[in-house]
């Protein structure tokens, strides 16, 4: 069995999007499981960039299926200004498949994001607005939409007037604003968007499932990071979905015993976007470096994102949960410069010593990290091909990772271009 599982292994925007597009040059089918359009991947081929959010990375890759899961919630005009965006460089997207059982993302979802996240006030959690947290909503009060039902007009009109006579009772009601949403607008809008996408609705389950059991090299990509599970991270500064590996099973409509392999997407430092503890945070001249250096800003909302150094407790803790066999460490160039460099090895939270990542946000709140501190190097890594022609405090830094996490590092990103990558052991 041929299976890979990719995952972001800190609070996202851990570079997964450029490995994904290496492992899709060898991927027979690639698949999304969850999430939405607020998930930004960037790939980065010949010096061209392409900035994805639905679409999975395998796209650029002709011979790849690409699948967009039932455990996505699908914004079709996101999905469609994606498309317009791969045809201006004459990629084909004919190999794109939609679930049919994937929920559908409407207007009155990203206005109900909006209202909600301004109503939290200081509470406010970081959503990027795009209404995946209400699309999910819906979902699981059992009065969402999906593919299927847009494909029928007559369905599809009938779950929409409910849905709309709902949400406008419930910003008159709970927000105090007038009726927004006008049922044939939008009726007639998404009509427009089920013929455009008529060609690419699939029951994906059966292509993934036929896939694997015909021994086809298949890769699920992972949005997000594990830090942003619904049940597992930061909670409630998280997504709506599961971006761990347990949640491909769902997402994407096969059983957990057909994925082999769980590769954990690294940054060789750590940052965070929106709310909530960071224990390695550096709100300093060092983290705005890092910042600068990493171009640590949202391919989706372009905000700067926060930075600190490398959280081996974060870590261990996606090792643990996301069951990872190995681990892409992404952006080691990043850190090339520093005299010295500082990796955290564990919390004190008052007397006690904590080495696993607590639950509660409280406590993570008190934590201050141990950090062991490293020599770190000046020589220019871009062009580096072989791990033994890294500098030796390089080197030195990556095995301190695997020691700490308890992990083998198989891949090494030292650029954003495909080709400057150490691969230490074949994936797939």
């Amino acid at each position: 069995m041929k299976t890979v599982a990719v995952v972001g292994s800190q609070w996202g925007d851990e570079g997964k999007g450029k490995v994904i597009d290496y492992l899709a040059t060898q991927a027979d089918v690639v698949i999304r499981g969850q999430g939405g359009n607020n998930a930004g991947h960037t790939l980065v081929v010949d010096g061209k960039k392409f900035a994805l959010r639905l679409i999975p990375s395998g796209v650029l890759n002709p011979n790849t299926i690409n699948v967009i899961g039932n455990g996505i919630v699908f914004d079709p005009q996101g999905f469609l200004e994606e498309i317009e965006m791969l045809k201006k460089d004459n990629i084909d997207t004919s190999n794109i498949k939609i679930s049919d059982r994937a929920h559908i993302v409407f207007p009155y979802h990203k206005e109900l994001d909006a209202l909600a996240e301004e109503a939290r006030g200081d509470n406010k959690i970081g959503t990027t607005k795009k209404g995946i947290g209400p699309c999910y909503m819906d979902k699981t009060e059992r009065s969402g939409i999906r593919i299927c039902d847009l494909m029928d007009k007559d369905v599809f009109a009938k779950k929409l007037k409910l849905q709309v006579d709902a949400k406008n009772k419930l910003v008159q009601g709970v927000y105090g604003k007038e009726a927004m949403f006008d049922f044939e607008t939008i009726y007639n809008e998404y009509l427009g968007y089920a013929e455009k996408i008529r060609n690419h609705v699939a029951d994906t389950s059966v292509i993934v499932y036929d896939a694997i059991k015909a021994g086809k090299k298949v890769l699920f990509e992972g949005a997000q990071g594990t830090l942003l599970d619904l049940d597992l991270g930061t909670y409630p500064f998280v997504t709506s979905s599961h971006p761990i590996s347990g949640g491909f099973a769902v997402g994407a409509g096969v059983g957990p015993n057909m994925i082999k392999d769980v590769v954990g997407i690294v940054k060789a430092y750590t940052t965070r976007v929106g709310e909530g503890p960071f224990v390695t945070e550096l709100d300093n001249e060092v983290g705005e470096e890092i910042r600068v250096k990493g171009r640590e800003f949202g391919t989706v909302t372009g905000r700067a994102r926060r930075c600190g150094w490398f959280d081996a407790v974060i870590v261990r803790y996606a090792a643990r949960v996301n069951g990872l066999t190995s681990i892409s460490l992404m952006l080691l160039d990043v850190l090339t410069g520093f005299d010295k460099i500082q990796i955290c090895t564990a919390y004190k939270m008052g007397d006690k010593i904590v080495k696993d990542f607590p639950a509660s946000l409280e406590d993570l709140a008190k934590c201050e990290p141990i950090y062991e501190e490293l020599e770190g190097w000046t020589e220019d890594i871009t062009a580096v091909e072989k791990f033994e022609d890294l500098p030796e405090n390089a080197k030195k830094y990556v095995a301190k990772i695997e020691e700490l996490v308890g992990v083998s590092v198989d891949m090494v990103s030292v650029g954003p271009n495909r080709a400057q990558t150490i691969v230490r052991k074949n994936i797939f």
